[in-house]
Order: structure tokens, then C-alpha cells, then sequence
């Protein structure tokens, strides 16, 4: 049986309980409409009444007197003085479905409905709220870190090997057919207001080229039934030579007549199949996978060319903007992946569809544990974006680290761009989150995707503690103002329903402070990819530093860290708006934390927190391990106030963190100790 995650029964019950629902729909009967009743019947197992007046709890669809703008915006209020009798309104079936989940949470937390004619009301402050799922049609899930595919597999198996060859699965059905697995899932997703989703792998290896042809989208179009009734989209990943692997044709090139005729046949099927059907996603001339650029042509030919098509049906087509030359030399300066997104797409702004949206990583590297906003959102003006985050712990602890990632991504949301005020309108808000919206043509087609981190273990995320990232990025996503704080209470007075104060504050205390935790004891002030090179997991200094991938601390003798200035490095703050730009060029301006992103600095250089950076190097690795101890410690004293299947996943996997973090402490302070010929001035034990 699978964990209930954050719609535990306490919580749903404390809600539910007692209470007597009606559905009162103005308009047409649709599958979301069909889901809500069968929400109430079958999940929430309550009585479903059709006279209003025999309820406590009415759900009201398409009535103009709610006076809610768009399809997915909804209020919670009180009937009259009572504070029994619910209204729960909306312009449209899901958005009276994400209503009753928002009653379902605000009561459990405790926050219940305010008095007054206007109670709560909420709409999604971004469009699109997507995830992305990296699962392949063998059943292994690339950057997975729980289990098998929830979507692709055999129906019992649960093998957590990370394939590295991704072995095909000839003449063998690829779906897991779990459809109660996809039903559960659908209704979380749902829960936290996600709506659209990408089915496989952006690396769309063996048969995942299929999917969007019979006989497998036939398949597909089941899941998407599923995945509709919740409000929620579904999206394929697919291979740009998919004309040459599936078509017949003998070139992909986005401007042939022949190749355009047959991607227009393909996605006429899909929607014959799917008429809901969200898209594309579309990983293209990176990382050795095709795209338009091997034909002498540029990403916009290749979007435009899937967009016009798209767009008879009303889809989107996601290009990610993650191009970059994956075979540099490490001898040479020069080059800087970080520069690689801007450089490939800052000359196309405004040259894409209205249809298309360019999904742009946060960070200008790879999800790594500190990194800057990427300059190009913020610079773009003319082009649909999304902001590509991911869930799935790949350089943040393999989910066996606990690692609360909101207060990281939450940083990346309110950064301030810097985009001039004329761009802005009234608001004037040139934050992350803002801008997003304000700056793409269609804002429609704008949002945040977060890469997923889900699979078949029992707890679905292996760490029962990140299902919080998950729960997290759906909050964020809808909730503009929310807070690290107030996403991580809202998730343990779910998940933990009757867990006592002492309890929750113990694991509060651990989630606040895990994601600083993790940065101590990994790369330092900013620079990256100190990990096993492929895994990604545990310390390896050197193991990308003279890799084709990139060279990303430069650590020698004399200092440490990847000059990237105008004046003197390889001119990546240029690409910033002036005021961060300048801030980032100045030794003096750059913040301590992004100082080895942007400089290299002299060991004895001192940072504005009054220490040099060796002994930051030494003080932080130290206190990460001391960090990891006293979470040890804290969870011992949270036994019995949860689940004993919950604590023990999480107290192994503690112990499986100390050892990560303690191999981290003396690696790296061994290696900067020698590099640098600076003890520490605590006299504690480096390993010279």
C-alpha cells in the first residue's frame, strides 16, 4: 500500500468527517466535474446530496455572481454566520476541486476560513505548474533516487539499480499498468495545484520514441484520462530524429517540406487520441541528443516548426534551453558552460511562436548547490519562459540526505532581477516570480517546472522527509507569498497529523536548517561539481575538474575559484542587467556564498563575514557533520510521536548521511589543506 504522503487520513478526516457535500454545477458535466463527486464519494467517503440546502459543504461551478477572473481561481467561505456551512466556488470544475483541497489543508493546519462574504479566496500566481518526470519506458528513472517508474515497468518490480545503459525491453509491454499507483499520484499532484506533467525522459532513449504513435499512445491516452480528470495536462518528450527512427525519411531538418508534413500527421494522431493532449517537451542539440542545429538551422526552426502544427490543436511546444558544448577542453579558460544558455538563446528573443515556451534551468550550471539566477531570465523580453527546477535530489543528497530545498528555490523566486521599470507595469516588480509571467507574450504559456522526484518505493520519494520538496514546489508554484516556513508547516500538520508540538518542532528544526546543512559540507562559496563523476553522489574534488563536462573549481597552489568577470575572466557578468552585473564583477559587491562562482581568490582572502576562505572552507565542513549529529540526536526523541515505518526510513538514512557528510569534511578540508598550507586555526584533525 502506498504512503498517503500528505493526504493522510487524519488529515483529510479532520476536514470530512461528519460533513455532507453537493455539487452544484451550473454548467456542462466534464471529467473534472465527474472527478470532484467521485473525490467526495469514494476518496473522502462522504455523503453526496443534490439539494444545496441538505448540505454543509457546497461545491458551486460557473455561477458569474462568485466574481472569480479565469479557470482555476477559487473562494472558500462561510454560508451566512455559520462557521459550519462551506461554499466552495469556482468558475470551473478543477478550480472547485483545488478549492476543496485548499478546505482539506486549511483545516488540518488549523486556518479555517476567515469570516466575511469574501472568506479565501486564491488563484495560481504562475500559468503553467509542471512536472517533469525523467522515467524511461524499461522502467528505471534517470536521476531517480526511489524506485522504479510509476508509469513504465513491470507491475511487481521495484529494482533500484541505476541503469547506466538504459537495456531495452524488446517485445515486452513497457507499461507498469498501475493505474491506482497514476490515480493516487494525479490526486497529490492535484492536492498542490500542479497542472501538467511530462510522462518520460527529456534523453527519450529505445521505444520512448514510440509513445506518441499507436500502438503505445493508445496506452498513453489511458494515463492521460486519468491525469485530465484532476485538471492536469499530459506532455511527451520526444526525439527530434524521431522522423528518421519512426518516419522513414532520411533527415530531420525542421524547414523539409516532407519532415514537416509528417510531424503535422503525428500530432493530428495524438490529439485524435488525447484532445486534451498539453504538448511537447523537447531536449534538442544537448548532450548528444538531435536537434535542428545538425541541419544548419537554429532552436527557433526547430520549435516554430512543431508549434504551427500544435497550435491548430491549442498545444505548447517546451524547448529547454539546457545547450552547451558538452566536449570542452579543460585546458582552456575560455570556455564557460555557464555562458552557453545565454549565448544560444538571447539572439532568438522574440523570434519564437506564440505557443512555445523556452524552459530555462535556474541556475546557468546544472542544479547545483549554490548557483546564481541564469541571466537569461530577467533578459528576456519577447519569449515565453518557464523556470526549470528539480525535485529529484541529483546534486542535493540523492534523497538520502535530508535536504529541504524550498528556502534554495524560494531565494531563486524573489532574486530581483533588475529588469528595467518600464517592462514592469504598475506592480514594478522585477523579482523572479513576477517577471515570469510579465515578460512572456502569451503569459499563458509561462510557469515553473520541477524535475520529479517520485517512484514505487512504498513512501514514494525513498526519504519519507522529501515528499516536503515535492509538496513544496506545488506550493510554490501557486503561492507567490509563501515562505520556506509556512510550505514546511503546512506539510507536517498533513503528514504528521498526530504527531505532538515536541515532535513537529524537532523535525521542523532539521528541515529548516538542511539545505544550509548540505551547502556546508559540499561545495564551498559557490563552486560546484566536487561529486563522483555520473553518480553525483559523495565527494570527488577532481572528479569533473579535468573532465570534457568542465572545469569548475580551479583550485591550485596560489587560490580557488572560476573567474568569470569582464575585466579579467570569461565575461559571464556581462550577461546580467547592469546593476547585477556590476555586483557580480565586484570582488568587494559579489556575495560571500557566490564569491567562488564569480572570482579566484587567494586561500587568505577574507570574506565580509570576517573570516578567509580557507577557514570558511574548514569552519563550514566541520559544523556540516555537527549539523548531521545533532539531526541524529533530535530524531532519536521524535520515536513514537510518528509512524515507526516513517522514523526508521528516516533514521537510516541519517546514518547514510553522516557518512556522506564526514567523507566530505576531511576530503575536501585534506584537499584545501594541502593546496593551501594553511592549518586550521582551531587545531582540529585534517588529515595531512
Amino acid at each position: 500500500m502506498a504512503d498517503a504522503m500528505w493526504l493522510t487520513e487524519g488529515a483529510v478526516d479532520a476536514a470530512a468527517r461528519g460533513r455532507v457535500f453537493c455539487v452544484d454545477n451550473a454548467g456542462a458535466e466534464d471529467a473534472s466535474s465527474l472527478r470532484l463527486r467521485s473525490e467526495i464519494v469514494e476518496f473522502m467517503k462522504r455523503p453526496l446530496v443534490s439539494d444545496p440546502s441538505e448540505a454543509d459543504v457546497v461545491l458551486r461551478i460557473g455561477y458569474a455572481d462568485a466574481g472569480l477572473d479565469g479557470g482555476e481561481a477559487f473562494r472558500i467561505r462561510r454560508a451566512g454566520t455559520s462557521a459550519e456551512s462551506i461554499v466552495i466556488e469556482g468558475n470551473t470544475a478543477v478550480a472547485a476541486l483545488y478549492g476543496l483541497y485548499a478546505w482539506i489543508r486549511r483545516t488540518a493546519t488549523g486556518e479555517g476560513v476567515p469570516e466575511g462574504p469574501e472568506g479565501y479566496a486564491s488563484a495560481p500566481q504562475q500559468a503553467m505548474r509542471m512536472i517533469d518526470h525523467w522515467d524511461q519506458v524499461d522502467g528505471s528513472v534517470e536521476r531517480g533516487y526511489a524506485g522504479e517508474s510509476i508509469f513504465f515497468g513491470d507491475l511487481d518490480s521495484n529494482d533500484h539499480t541505476d541503469f547506466r545503459d538504459f537495456p531495452e525491453r524488446p517485445g515486452r509491454d513497457p507499461f507498469r499498468g498501475d493505474t491506482a499507483r497514476i490515480e493516487a499520484y494525479a490526486r497529490l499532484l492535484a492536492s498542490v495545484g500542479i497542472n501538467a506533467i511530462a510522462l518520460n525522459n527529456v534523453n527519450v532513449r529505445g521505444r520512448a520514441a514510440e509513445l506518441m504513435v499507436q500502438p503505445l499512445l493508445g496506452r498513453v491516452a489511458r494515463i492521460a484520462r486519468v491525469f485530465s480528470g484532476f485538471g492536469i495536462k499530459l506532455f511527451l518528450a520526444i526525439n527530434f530524429a524521431a522522423p528518421k527512427k519512426l518516419g522513414g525519411l532520411d533527415t530531420a531538418d525542421p524547414l523539409d517540406p516532407a519532415v514537416r508534413a509528417w510531424w503535422s500527421g503525428v500530432i493530428d494522431g495524438i490529439y485524435n487520441a488525447i484532445p486534451d493532449f498539453g504538448g511537447f517537451l523537447v531536449k534538442a542539440d544537448a548532450e548528444g541528443e538531435p536537434g535542428p542545429m545538425q541541419y544548419g538551422r537554429d532552436h527557433k526552426d526547430g520549435a516554430n516548426m512543431l508549434a504551427e502544427p500544435m497550435a491548430r490543436h491549442g498545444g505548447t511546444v517546451i524547448w529547454r534551453a539546457f545547450v552547451y558544448n558538452c566536449r570542452q577542453d579543460w585546458r582552456d579558460r575560455t570556455t564557460d558552460r555557464a555562458k552557453a544558455a545565454f549565448e544560444n538563446f538571447a539572439p532568438l528573443d522574440g523570434q519564437f511562436a506564440d505557443n512555445v515556451i523556452l524552459q530555462v534551468k535556474f541556475g546557468p550550471m546544472d542544479f547545483q548547490v549554490r548557483e546564481p539566477l541564469t541571466p537569461l531570465i530577467g533578459t528576456l523580453e519577447h519569449t515565453n519562459l518557464m523556470v526549470e527546477f528539480q525535485i529529484t535530489a541529483e546534486y542535493l543528497g540523492h534523497q538520502i540526505d535530508v535536504n529541504y530545498v524550498l528556502p534554495q528555490w524560494l531565494r531563486v523566486a524573489n532574486f530581483d532581477t533588475a529588469a528595467p521599470a518600464e517592462l514592469l507595469g504598475q506592480a514594478g516588480d522585477a523579482r523572479v516570480k513576477a517577471i515570469v509571467p510579465r515578460l512572456s507574450p502569451n503569459p499563458s504559456c509561462s510557469g515553473y517546472a520541477g524535475v520529479a522526484n517520485v517512484g514505487m518505493d512504498d513512501n514514494w520519494t525513498g526519504n519519507k522527509l522529501a515528499q516536503a520538496n515535492l509538496y513544496g514546489f506545488g506550493r510554490m508554484c501557486w503561492d507567490g507569498e509563501a515562505t520556506a516556513e509556512s510550505i514546511l508547516d503546512e506539510w507536517l500538520a498533513l503528514t504528521f497529523p498526530q504527531a505532538g508540538a515536541a515532535a513537529l518542532e524537532a523535525i521542523r528544526g532539521i528541515m529548516l536548517t538542511s539545505n544550509q546543512t548540505y551547502e556546508n559540507y559540499c561545495a564551498p562559496l559557490g563552486v560546484g561539481f566536487m561529486v563522483v563523476p555520473g553518480l553525483h553522489y559523495g565527494v570527488s574534488v577532481n572528479g569533473y575538474e579535468y573532465d570534457r563536462w568542465g572545469t569548475y573549481h580551479f583550485a591550485d597552489r596560489d587560490g580557488v575559484g572560476v573567474d568569470r568577470t569582464v575585466a579579467t575572466g570569461s565575461g559571464y557578468t556581462a550577461q546580467y542587467r547592469p546593476e547585477n552585473a556590476a555586483m557580480y564583477e565586484g570582488l568587494d559587491t559579489t556575495p560571500d556564498e557566490l564569491l567562488l562562482f564569480f572570482h579566484h581568490v587567494p586561500y587568505g582572502h577574507v570574506l565580509h563575514s570576517g573570516k578567509t576562505v580557507i577557514q570558511h572552507i574548514y569552519d563550514t565542513h566541520f559544523a556540516g557533520v555537527e549539523a548531521v549529529d545533532g539531526y541524529i540526536r533530535a530524531w532519536d526523541g521524535v520515536r513514537g510521536s510518528i509512524g515507526e515505518d516513517d522514523w526508521a526510513n528516516v533514521a537510516e538514512r541519517l546514518q547514510r548521511q553522516r557518512e556522506n557528510a564526514v567523507a566530505w569534511r576531511d576530503q575536501i578540508n585534506t584537499y584545501f589543506h594541502r593546496m593551501s598550507g594553511v592549518d586550521d586555526e582551531h587545531g582540529r584533525t585534517i588529515y595531512a
